[in-house]
């Protein structure tokens, strides 16, 4: 949506960021079956670039898992509105942390 351009009139990469996060967060939740928490996010690149009105999909895999935490890589593509061509728009890689029912970290060990 407009609101969500940069000064320069194309989709600002925080945008991108917040929907790659969410696309993540719901990986690490549904993984780790409750609660996650993102504690850092890195290595983002945005080759692309999208428009107004491009659909957006957000691909993820978990890459590596810590004590308590899951890595996940996140790939954003946006398909042009009125057509076929895709283009990945932003790359990146957050980090979560598994909380138990008194937000403390918890073992992703008691997951698998």
């Amino acid at each position: 949506m407009p609101t969500d351009l940069n000064p320069y009139g194309g989709v600002f990469g925080g945008w991108l960021m917040s929907q790659m996060a969410l696309g993540a967060g719901s990986l690490a939740s549904r993984e780790g079956k409750g609660k996650a928490v993102v504690v850092s996010a890195s290595d983002f690149a945005f080759p692309g670039a999208m428009q107004v009105g491009d659909e957006l999909s957000v691909y993820c895999d978990i890459v590596a898992t810590g004590t308590t935490s899951l890595t996940i890589a996140a790939e954003a593509v946006a398909r042009e509105r009125n057509g076929e061509a895709e283009t990945k728009v932003a790359q990146g890689t957050f980090k979560f942390v598994l909380l138990d029912e008194n937000d403390r970290p918890r073992a992703v060990a008691q997951w698998a």
